[in-house]
């Protein structure tokens, strides 16, 4: 059953889709890009604090190691076009994570409530299976 989070989000989905042209505006690139930048700023600042300042980039992606566990969902999170985690930072795994950046830089700040309300469950979840199940750790 989805959590009231996740019901919330996605009634916000669906309400953009009742405004006409919303959805267009929130996805036209001048729009979208903008909130990539702001998102990879707040990772950089957010990962370099919490990584102590490992910072490397490797396939389009900026990671974070060395995060605190509590700092990101399950093994990691991409914030814009940075990955915190702790240590798993595969070339599988970031593989699975570059999707997720350009998914990032496609949707901008949308990602956020499209992401969530696409659901909880990673098999599911369309964002997941687009950037690969296997290389994400999930199946």
């Amino acid at each position: 059953m989805p959590s009231r989070f996740e019901r919330a989000t996605r009634a916000l989905v669906r309400a953009t889709k009742r405004i006409p042209g919303l959805r267009r505006v929130l996805l036209w690139p001048a729009v979208a890009r903008p909130g990539y930048w702001v998102a990879t700023a707040c990772g950089v600042v957010w990962g370099g604090i919490l990584s102590r300042g490992h910072l490397r980039r490797s396939r389009g992606v900026i990671v974070a190691s060395g995060c605190p566990r509590w700092a990101f969902g399950r093994g990691g999170t991409t914030i814009g076009a940075v990955y915190l985690t702790s240590d798993n930072h595969s070339s599988r795994v970031l593989d699975h994570e570059a999707v997720h950046r350009a998914q990032w830089k496609h949707y901008g700040l949308a990602f956020v409530p499209l992401y969530f309300a696409a659901g909880a469950i990673a098999t599911e979840n369309r964002f997941e299976i687009a950037a690969g199940l296997d290389d994400g750790g999930y199946e």
